[in-house]
């Protein structure tokens, strides 16, 4: 499900015109250029209004949940009603990210942009779908483990160990380097 916000974004503009008009040609040649200036910003705040929306509708809904994407200048729904859980035994659960420090009950949320090569996003997104989650709350679990007080950062070189022809950890002989967080 796709919402164009221009529509929103055009009547705000008339709307600002329309108050400049009584006070003359000069007010309304300010209110046009202003109209135009302010566009990216009247555009970042209607997409943050409606993600809280759907964050505020998420929380009230007992299974699944909502998910706003930005599609072009458009934006996506992905709505997920939460299905009931199946018949069968389902498979065993992911090993479970360390727990989250409390937030604040007052604490905002931030928007970042992240630019990944296509095939990082590619497996990321998978990633995410197999821990059942969509992509922000996956980043947003994955930062969380690494800036906690228990992360853990390894950086191990392996140089010194032997090994056949077939490295187990990828990369090539002598660069041989493990690194992550646990």
């Amino acid at each position: 499900m796709h919402m164009d916000i221009t529509p929103y974004v055009d009547s705000l503009r008339r709307d600002l015109l329309a108050a400049a008009d009584s006070a003359g040609p000069e007010a309304r040649q300010v209110a046009d250029r202003l109209g135009y200036a302010l566009d990216p910003s009247v555009r970042l705040a209607v997409m943050e209004a409606i993600s809280q929306a759907a964050a505020e509708i998420t929380a009230a809904m007992a299974t699944g949940g909502v998910d706003v994407r930005l599609d072009g200048r458009d934006l996506a729904f992905v709505v997920d009603v939460g299905m009931p859980a199946p018949p069968h035994p389902p498979s065993p659960p992911a090993p479970p990210l360390p727990p989250a420090p409390p937030a604040e009950e007052d604490e905002g949320v931030s928007r970042v942009s992240l630019r990944l090569p296509e095939s990082l996003k590619t497996r990321a997104d998978d990633a995410a779908a197999q821990a059942g989650q969509s992509l922000n709350t996956w980043l947003v679990n994955l930062i969380r483990s690494a800036t906690s007080d228990q992360a853990i950062h390894i950086d191990v070189d392996l140089s010194s160990i032997p090994f056949g022809g077939d490295f187990p950890f990828g990369g090539k002989r002598g660069n041989r380097r493990m690194t992550g967080w646990l």
